[in-house]
């Protein structure tokens, strides 16, 4: 598109003066957060796993014996039934994500000429330099261990593990460990959680070559070195780890920094560059470091970075899991929300982009999740609702799926469309695949058993109701919390009874046909806005972040512009009503991708601008919660990517839509590699003048082609370019 091509990295002249600036690397297991600082550099190492005992009680609440009494209720028109509706429990939180230390390199101070750090998104390296001094980080994801080496003349350093960092509670059982090896050192640091049997244990390999290296306890103190080697990893664990046993396998890897980046590159390159976003942006601009491109946040340049940054964070976030609220990454022990995986919205916005942006590693740590923890999600549905299948819950710490997080004004236990917001991108990953992956069909089958079994109360008109019903984290403006039919329920029961009928065809999706057929239709309120709960008058409140009734327009394909007319008209309506209340970068992204998909470009263009105008972006561009980076939050990283490809290319198994939200501040540019959910890969290249498309088909299909010129059918043939110019618009 222009003489110079998108920066597929960011850099700095200065080190990270707090953690939530640090560069970033990650291999869905561990994480490393650095600061680049020549002088005491360090690197904050973090593991999915590591979450803190905090004495929750983790059973999901017994209350199935009085569900109907609570139903009888809320049709009675007690609109504060659910209040009660409680074992009595206090308010608990998911156990805490937490960082495991830093591993810490002081070296005398002195001037530092020529100083500047980056990361380079292609191969996850992170990298530091000065004159005299060269610091290189990353996390592999062949190898499972995080990789760091210093270089310079005549290196003398101080080398310690230290757990010291915020938030670190006063009675951690702290243990550390030193000895010389042949290669320099083996380093250990255990944290036994206070009152518990769990700790972790990291374990340094300290390779150094040249100098010497003596023991400083708890560290080492080397000398002349050319060059040292970290190999790092950390466990959570009970009883003692074999440290020795660990120190064995770190010696067992290849010994050359290069050699190891090589193997991780292999599988990370790959990954990351199948999709590239080209705005035509100032070659000036593109040369600038981040925090500079981010006092001008209407550049094209900022959001060519930011997508690229997104994807990069997003792949470097999953593996073991799907990315937490924070990714993989903290530097304090005290993180927000328990830095949870939070599945009424955040962990599904972040996700978003998985199989249209070719990142299916993202959603196999999507489907890990889920498939972990399936023994719990029956066991939700059995204890709150006395059902077979399957309930989610809407926040998990990774080790437990019970649903245990809730309270009055956050009746979570009442939620029942979590599963299939959840396996949502398992089936579109199927879609662009062309395959059923068995393990999500048989999953499908058990949302539809939960209906089956909670779906037994019906409406004057003989339609089904959901009751209890609950829309995140709302309530209507004369009820409380707890309610009726609210709007993403009843989306979520409908297709999820359908697309389990799907993949289950016979007398089962006979059955669920037929549930789906008798659940309500939507309801358009009074200001010609579609309403977030169905049951008649129920009244709306429209200053909240969260936009759960439009889960039919997004991520569902239930309410359309060309399917459903006059309902897109009245969602589109809902999302004019609706507020930023606190403005939650998530709020402002899911109202973006909902704009995408009503061919609001003006709409998207005025949501994104909010978070870009906002000051979102740390200078590691990790993003925050709220605007002036305030709680460190991947919501805007890693959901900012969906956004631009929803944009520009939508599709269904049977439909490709073509640059259906375009803000006019974009006028040129080129989006490769995107994949369709009929298992097409498209390159879509546009100017002021027109677009082209190559759609290249993985399989034989005939899908409708909208644009803002009309409607088309194309046939698609497996292997066979087809290549669409389109007039200007």
């Amino acid at each position: 598109m222009t003489a110079s091509a998108p920066v597929h990295g960011t850099w700095e002249p200065h080190p990270a003066g707090r953690w939530e600036d640090g560069f970033l690397s990650g291999n869905g297991h561990h994480g490393a957060l650095v600061f680049g600082d020549p002088d005491i550099e360090r690197v904050v190492v973090t593991h999915h796993t590591l979450v803190r005992p905090n004495g929750r009680d983790p059973r999901p609440p017994r209350l199935a014996g009085d569900l109907p009494a609570l139903q009888d209720r809320l049709l009675a028109g007690d609109t504060a039934a659910a209040e009660s509706f409680t074992d009595g429990r206090p308010h608990q939180w998911v156990q805490p994500f937490h960082p495991a230390f830093q591993v810490r390199l002081r070296r005398p101070s002195g001037d530092r000429p020529d100083y500047r750090r980056d990361v380079d998104f292609t191969t996850g390296a992170v990298r530091a330099s000065c004159t005299g001094w060269t610091s290189r980080v990353f996390v592999s994801r062949a190898d499972d261990v995080i990789v760091q080496q210093v270089t310079g003349p005549g290196l003398t350093l101080d080398i310690d593990l230290d757990h010291r960092l915020p938030g670190a509670p006063a009675g951690l059982g702290i243990g550390h460990g030193a000895v010389l090896t042949p290669e320099g050192a083996l380093l250990s640091l255990r944290a036994r959680y206070p009152d518990s049997d769990r700790a972790c244990t990291g374990v340094t390999l300290v390779a150094v070559t040249g100098g010497t290296t003596t023991l400083v306890p708890p560290g080492l103190h080397i000398e002349g070195a050319r060059s040292v080697l970290l190999l790092t990893r950390v466990h959570r664990h009970t009883g003692e780890l074999d440290v020795v046993e660990e120190g064995r396998a770190l010696r067992d890897l290849p010994p050359e920094y290069d050699e190891l980046l090589d193997r991780h590159v292999a599988l990370h390159r790959t990954a990351y560059e199948r999709v590239t976003l080209d705005l035509a942006a100032d070659p000036a601009e593109r040369a600038l470091p981040g925090s500079e491109l981010l006092h001008r946040p209407r550049s094209a340049a900022l959001l060519e970075r930011l997508f690229a940054a997104g994807r990069y964070h997003l792949l470097s976030a999953s593996g073991l899991f799907p990315p937490r609220l924070t990714g993989l990454w903290t530097g304090d022990w005290n993180t927000a929300w328990s830095g949870a995986f939070t599945t009424n919205a955040n962990l599904n916005l972040q996700t978003a982009s998985a199989a249209a942006a070719a990142l299916p590693e993202v959603t196999e740590a999507h489907a890990a999740l889920i498939h972990r923890q399936l023994p719990h999600w029956r066991e939700n549905a059995g204890a709150v609702f006395g059902a077979r299948g399957v309930v989610a819950p809407t926040h998990t710490d990774g080790e437990s799926g019970h649903t245990y997080h809730f309270a009055r004004e956050y009746p979570h236990h009442l939620w029942t469309a979590g599963a299939d917001w959840l396996l949502k991108p398992l089936v579109d990953h199927d879609e662009t695949h062309g395959t059923r992956d068995p393990r999500t069909a048989a999953a499908l089958a058990e949302v539809a058993l939960f209906y089956e079994d909670f779906l037994t109360r019906t409406d004057e008109h003989g339609h089904l109701v959901i009751v209890p019903s609950y829309s995140p984290e709302n309530r209507p403006a004369n009820a409380s919390w707890g309610t009726l039919n609210a709007a993403m329920d009843l989306s979520a029961a409908r297709h999820a009874l359908l697309t389990a009928a799907a993949y289950h065809p016979g007398p089962d999706a006979d059955r669920w046909h037929a549930l789906a057929d008798r659940l309500p239709p939507h309801r358009i309120n009074a200001d010609g806005a579609l309403a977030e709960w169905a049951w008649p008058g129920l009244e709306d409140s429209y200053e909240h972040r969260h936009l759960s009734h439009l889960y039919g327009v997004w991520p569902l394909d239930e309410i359309t512009p060309y399917g459903s007319p006059e309902l897109a008209t009245a969602a589109h309506r809902a999302l004019e009503l609706r507020g930023a209340e606190n403005d939650s970068a998530h709020g402002h992204l899911h109202h973006a991708l909902i704009a995408a998909r009503l061919r609001d470009g003006d709409r998207v263009a005025h949501a994104l601008g909010q978070v870009l105008d906002g000051d979102f972006f740390h200078t590691s561009l990790m993003s925050a919660h709220y605007p002036k980076r305030d709680v460190y939050n991947a919501d805007a990283a890693h959901t900012l990517p969906a956004v631009l490809i929803e944009m520009l290319v939508q599709s269904t198994p049977d439909r490709l839509v073509l640059l259906p939200a375009l803000p006019a501040a974009y006028p040129s540019g080129a989006l490769r590699g995107v994949r369709t959910r009929f298992g097409a890969e498209i390159d879509l290249t546009w100017t002021r003048d027109g677009a082209a498309a190559v759609i290249r088909p993985g399989r034989t299909h005939r899908v409708e082609l909208r644009t803002s010129t009309g409607t088309e059918s194309l046939h698609l043939v497996a292997g066979e370019d087809h290549v669409l110019t389109l007039r200007a618009w």
